[in-house]
């Protein structure tokens, strides 16, 4: 029985290893015989390569979710030399003929007029004067330049003993060209096409960054007219560009860009998988919260195997790995509220009565979280025409580009007041109701000393005031003799406590100003004298702060003394805003214990402002919330008007928002009461109007959209 069991066993083995000889057979006879000579012209003239595929980026969204950036599908020509051969020359001619007919503008940076006569469009096409790292005079080589000399059109005319020989004209050049690129042209189409060639040779002789892109953005209409040639080589791809949905908040989202610095992303490692994220190509955030947040916008790049035939046509792809979208940032800021400070600015900076007027900025800040709400930079730019408007904005005395609400650093004048009234409350130097009498002229160290503004104008003195009452008439010898008393170490301390001279926490680029003092005096070659602690105390002297650490600065004194972290980082999403990634969580930095008193005390001389007899009052009457307010000046220099400053909050009872204002050479602080008016204004009107939108009920069509644009660019 055993033995009979056996033989079945072993027939059983024999009949599988049959079967399996049989399948191997099969498959080597049809692959040898039947498509042996398919596979082998397949395997002789097809090309493999594996592609990076960058993933789209995530959506930057304002707080209510309402979208500020996102993206769209594009389409760009691309072209593939190697699939072109011996027809390079006539493909491309045929590429631009099309060009031209439908009228796409194509990338040629080559400096020779498009039409003959030929003629160079700058003066200097090969090289330009600089200096070298001592700062001696010299000259560097333009992107012609170097590939001329690489191609050997002309010698090195930077290059040490060069004798000057003279330099081709256009006419020469071109004519040097032909000769290297074989082509048999003539004129505009000659010109044409070695514009062409220029870009693709600079970009594998010279530098491989970025890739050269032959169109951007071409329509349906134009792709068709290239299919329809079959023009081999000349592939159409699908890109995913950035979309900006609102015209304003620009130095807040900031743009994107090609990497110009690969030393500093070569190596980076964001998801930690030990593999380098970046490609020498990539698209990178270049400013703002593009920049700020890259780890978050940035997707996982997908990788793809594709092979072609010697048409470069491609007869097969697959993925290895699918590129992963990039999740979605949420900002702190409202972008309705931001619209309208922007507006606000734009339409009250010109009717200031100041001649002198330049820029502006204005921050609007949560006062218990340190959410920045709305940040406004006069003048401002537009993303979306970003490059069109580079060489005017570039040029404008004004600075567009200029962040000054975070980068712009000002003397706070009078506003810097109420940290000289904490400092000499919470040291026990004066009490609320401490009186100081008004002699329009300080005269302790001597008796020319500096003047209350009130008696320098008016030839008339604020008497006996207490802290509440020094704040609302702004009296200087209040608080010259304050200040002497606390001491420009104690002025130091508690300005430091309330962020001014100090970083935000804010994760865009910012200046950090400086707290005046002895040690940054002598920094500056200057002398400092134990009167100078006089000016330090009304905002004078050599503080300068932005108007982002005013604001902040603001919010700490009205919410009690607790100093957060600014922020315009709300909340991160996933691709699909399925999940929330990351909350942001307010960061205590510092914080003074002020006592309710005097918090009281000072909060009623900046009300007092709004609502005594002053002319501000008639700013604030029909708000529907009471504030608090101070005002400030600061002297740039003798023949122009003073800086204006200004910082209120609101509402009085129970705070919520901080605002401050600067304008460049605005006269008083006085004439910036109705800027901000009309925006307290806005804000406490829209309050009740004002709903979140739930991310995650976006339309599933545009859910889909998000999820699939890290396809459509392959």
């Amino acid at each position: 029985m055993e033995k009979k069991q056996f033989h079945r066993r072993g027939l059983g083995m024999l009949l599988l290893l049959a079967v399996i000889l049989f399948g191997l057979g099969s498959s080597l006879y049809d692959a040898q015989m039947i498509h042996g000579a398919e596979y082998l012209a397949r395997s002789q003239n097809s090309i493999a390569e594996t592609q990076t595929v960058e993933a789209a980026r995530g959506d930057i969204l304002d707080r209510y979710g309402r979208v500020l950036v996102s993206n769209r599908v594009t389409y760009q020509v691309a072209l593939n030399t190697d699939a072109m051969e011996k027809n390079r020359n006539d493909i491309l001619l045929a590429l631009i003929r099309i060009a031209r007919d439908a009228g796409v503008e194509w990338e040629d940076t080559l400096p020779i007029t498009a039409q003959p006569p030929f003629r160079y469009t700058t003066d200097t096409p090969f090289q330009y004067p600089t200096t070298d790292e001592e700062g001696n005079p010299t000259t560097s080589l333009t992107r012609l330049g170097r590939l001329a000399v690489k191609m050997k059109w002309i010698d090195d005319p930077t290059a040490d003993g060069a004798q000057g020989a003279p330099l081709p004209t256009a006419e020469e050049l071109l004519e040097k060209m032909r000769e290297s690129f074989q082509l048999e042209l003539e004129g505009a189409d000659m010109r044409a096409v070695a514009g062409v060639l220029y870009e693709l040779y600079y970009r594998s002789m010279v530098n491989s960054w970025p890739p050269y892109v032959f169109a951007e953005g071409v329509d349906i209409d134009f792709i068709s007219k290239v299919k329809e040639q079959g023009l081999s080589g000349v592939e159409i791809e699908a890109a995913t560009v950035r979309t900006y949905n609102t015209e304003y908040a620009a130095h807040l989202l900031g743009r994107v860009g090609a990497i110009e610095n690969w030393d500093a992303y070569k190596d980076l490692d964001l998801d930690g998988d030990g593999t380098p994220d970046y490609e020498m190509d990539d698209t990178v955030g270049k400013e703002g919260a593009e920049l700020a947040f890259e780890s978050y916008l940035r997707g996982t790049a997908g990788v793809r195997e594709v092979e072609r035939n010697t048409s470069g046509k491609v007869v097969s792809e697959k993925w290895t790995t699918a590129p992963q979208p990039g999740d979605n940032v949420v900002l702190t800021i409202d972008i309705d509220l931001q619209k309208q400070v922007e507006d606000i600015l734009s339409q009250a900076i010109p009717q200031l009565a100041s001649e002198d007027t330049e820029g502006a900025a204005c921050v609007v800040m949560d006062v218990n979280r340190a959410e920045v709400l709305a940040s406004a930079s006069y003048p401002s730019y537009h993303l979306a025409t970003y490059s069109a408007d580079l060489a005017e904005n570039s040029a404008d005395p004004l600075k567009p580009f200029l962040n000054r609400a975070f980068q712009g650093v000002y003397a706070p004048g009078s506003t810097f007041k109420m940290v000289t009234a904490v400092a000499g409350l919470e040291s026990g130097i004066i009490e609320p109701d401490t009186e100081i009498m008004d002699t329009g002229v300080y005269t302790y160290y001597q008796d020319d000393g500096p003047q209350c503004w009130y008696w320098r104008q008016y030839r008339r003195k604020h008497g006996l005031v207490n802290v509440s009452e020094a704040l609302e008439v702004s009296c200087n010898v209040f608080f010259f003799d304050v200040g002497r008393r606390v001491g420009i170490q104690g002025l130091q301390e508690f300005a430091a406590k309330f962020g001014l001279g100090e970083p935000t926490g804010i994760e865009l680029y910012e200046e950090t100003g400086v707290m005046a003092g002895p040690e940054y005096t002598q920094s500056m070659g200057q002398t400092w004298y134990e009167g100078s602690t006089l000016s330090v105390a009304i905002g004078q002297e050599s503080s300068q702060f932005t108007p982002l650490q005013l604001a902040n600065y603001i919010a700490t004194l009205v919410n009690g003394g607790t100093r957060y972290s600014a922020h315009l980082l709300k909340e991160v999403k996933s691709s699909d805003f399925s999940q929330v990634l990351y909350t942001y969580e307010p960061e205590v930095l510092d914080s003074i214990d002020i006592q309710p008193e005097n918090l009281d005390a000072v909060k009623a001389g900046m009300l007092a402002l709004t609502t005594g007899k002053g002319s501000l009052a008639r700013y604030f009457q029909d708000l529907p919330v009471q504030v608090g307010a101070k005002t400030g000046s600061a002297q740039v220099n003798a023949e122009t008007e003073s800086n204006a400053v200004f910082v209120c909050f609101a509402p009085y009872d129970d705070p919520q928002i901080a605002i401050s204002l600067v304008v460049e050479k605005g006269g008083s602080g006085s004439t910036l009461a109705s800027i901000a008016a009309d925006i307290l204004r806005y804000y406490f009107s829209a309050e009740e109007s004002r709903e979140e939108t739930l991310t995650e009920k976006r339309s599933e069509e545009h859910t889909s959209e998000l999820q699939s644009l890290a396809y459509l660019v392959c």
